[in-house]
């Protein structure tokens, strides 16, 4: 018995080695799809638990939705990106945001 580990990458050949490597990624990107859906669950919660008290997060509401639908759409219709973008410019423009 040794106290010394061995490194199993370095024995394996280079196909084996690329397929590690892709296991690996595929779960790290999982692990953080989950991280993220369990972040907008909160964030949602959150968004539901009362009403906007005033426009400013009524605004911020909305800005939420559409940057959701905005990201559904990706590239499929740009007039609607355009629009998107537009009514977001005007929330920040309104909301005395720079």
């Amino acid at each position: 018995m040794t106290d010394k580990t061995i490194d199993l990458d370095q024995h394996r050949g280079m196909a084996a080695q690329k397929a590690t490597d892709l296991r690996r990624l595929l779960a790290s990107v999982e692990a953080d799809q989950s991280a993220l859906r369990l972040r907008q669950d909160e964030l949602e919660a959150h968004l539901l638990a009362a009403p906007a008290a005033n426009w400013r997060e009524a605004a911020e509401k909305a800005r939420y939705l559409l940057s959701l639908f905005a990201a559904m759409l990706t590239s499929q219709d740009p007039r609607r990106q355009k629009l998107i973008a537009a009514v977001l410019a005007d929330f920040e423009r309104l909301s005395g945001e720079p």
